[in-house]
């Protein structure tokens, strides 16, 4: 099969963990017989640099024409970069949020999955951690309580703040719907989080996700706290946060941002590093992993996906680390020697 990828290689060590993503999808190609043809689109300080503007219709025109959105990591160091003197409509991360926008993004997929090597750095107990944990928290990411209306006025001197979470049926129906899909791709069951016994949105939450839930009499779903965890776009941000602690480190959080059709952004959860962009620091594995999530989700290489996700795990079983997970007795390697081992690894 032939399919059709945008890289955004993005800022500081962006490019280095783009690399190494692209190697390993690479060897995927050789592996299973497909085809990925590349398109190199410019976003965040990349962009300014080249365009004075973070964002260009034609870098959008270029991601709406894939199958799916590789990206490394957006923006600089905000103390000293020259981009963070611009207005915001024109720093890095204004294009990120405005790529997001375009695409019509609005399902965020965040794994969150403790390997076996790292639970040491893991900071619950042990007894907590049992045999690890492997979920996905599926976060609403256009709605609720960020994007409602609000004011703050002012009577007889006392200052009131009002914040609005507002959803509708549809907006719940297309997320639980990818939650149930997701859950379909893993063990059949989905957690959805709200607040049902406070709030009418949760109500309606709920209600709308119990119906979809007869459409996936294969899957069970629960109202509580987990395989695929669904949530309104306040509580998924805590939860992200909060599973993103259990995991050993950031450098090993993928994340995708998914719209109605196959097409979706993947991106690692942490940021551009830019203190050790070009010194081969970086760890590439969030990015693979993430790479891995996009032949899951947008390709359907299910099988490819798999091959991906135990290649990470081969290497850390065999000890290798980079600079961010390492630890005694094992063997301390570089961005470019993780991806290669990666990328060899494949089966």
């Amino acid at each position: 099969m032939e399919y059709k990828i945008a890289l955004i290689p993005g800022d500081g060590i962006g490019p280095e963990i783009v690399a190494e993503a692209k190697k390993v999808l690479d060897r995927v190609c050789e592996k299973y017989n497909h085809k990925f043809s590349y398109t190199e689109v410019l976003l965040g300080g990349a962009s300014i640099d080249a365009h004075g503007v973070p964002l260009t219709e034609e870098a959008i025109a270029q991601a709406k024409a894939s199958d799916a959105v590789l990206m490394g990591s957006i923006g600089g160091d905000a103390k000293t970069s020259p981009w963070y003197k611009l207005e915001p409509s024109k720093r890095p991360e204004a294009g990120l949020l405005a790529i997001r926008k375009a695409l019509n993004l609005f399902a965020n997929l965040r794994p969150a999955y403790l390997y076996n090597e790292l639970r040491d750095a893991c900071p619950l107990r042990d007894e907590i951690i049992g045999d690890g944990f492997d979920m996905i928290i599926v976060r609403e990411l256009t709605g609720g309580l960020y994007f409602g209306a609000r004011k703050t006025t002012e009577e007889n001197g006392v200052r009131t703040a009002v914040d609005t979470l507002s959803y509708n049926e549809n907006e719940i129906r297309r997320i639980a719907i990818k939650a149930f899909e997701i859950a379909r791709k893993r063990r059949n069951k989905v957690t959805s989080v709200d607040k049902a016994n406070v709030l009418d949105s949760s109500r309606l939450w709920r209600s709308v996700v119990e119906d979809v839930a007869k459409d996936y009499p294969d899957v069970t779903l629960e109202h509580m706290l987990v395989d695929v965890i669904l949530t309104e776009n306040m509580f998924g941000d805590i939860l992200s946060d909060e599973a993103s602690m259990v995991t050993g480190s950031i450098g090993m959080l993928s994340s995708a941002s998914l719209n109605e059709t196959k097409l979706g952004l993947y991106e690692p959860s942490h940021g551009s590093a830019p203190d050790i962009a070009g010194q081969n620091k970086a760890n590439p594995i969030a990015t693979i992993l993430s790479a891995a999530m996009m032949l899951r989700y947008s390709l359907d290489l299910d099988k490819e996906a798999d091959a991906v996700e135990a290649a990470v795990q081969k290497v850390l079983t065999d000890g290798y680390r980079t600079g961010d997970i390492m630890s005694d007795g094992c063997k301390l390697v570089g961005t470019r020697e993780m991806g290669d081992l990666i990328a060899d690894a494949i089966a």
